[in-house]
């Protein structure tokens, strides 16, 4: 790595982390208010909220009951990340249904 970018290692991500749900936030409200993002879809994008959540207190967690960082529960990272995977299911399935009606044709045919 050069010289130039090692102090990027010494950066505490937290506040990164905690500002990058300002436009997060502002893309549901938007995304609240068209209709061009199906509702289904819609909710898959507000369950990602709910995902960061249980993730930091899956983290906590981890951290308090077993003194250990979250990756390295694999049960409970894996559960955390099974709401990743529910939103992300739905953001899909919302856009599917939104473009076999684009189509004019029913979804799996």
């Amino acid at each position: 790595m050069p010289d130039s970018l090692l102090h990027l290692t010494t950066l505490d991500p937290a506040p990164l982390f905690a500002a990058s749900l300002i436009p997060y936030l502002v893309f549901l409200w938007f995304a609240g208010r068209t209709p061009l993002i199906p509702k289904l879809s819609r909710l898959g994008f507000q369950l990602t909220i709910l995902f960061v959540l249980v993730t930091i207190l899956a983290a906590l967690w981890a951290l308090i009951r077993f003194d250990s960082e979250l990756v390295q529960i694999d049960w409970l990272h894996g559960g955390a990340e099974a709401f990743l995977t529910l939103s992300n299911g739905l953001i899909l399935a919302g856009l599917l249904q939104r473009h076999d009606q684009l189509k004019g044709t029913p979804s799996g045919e």
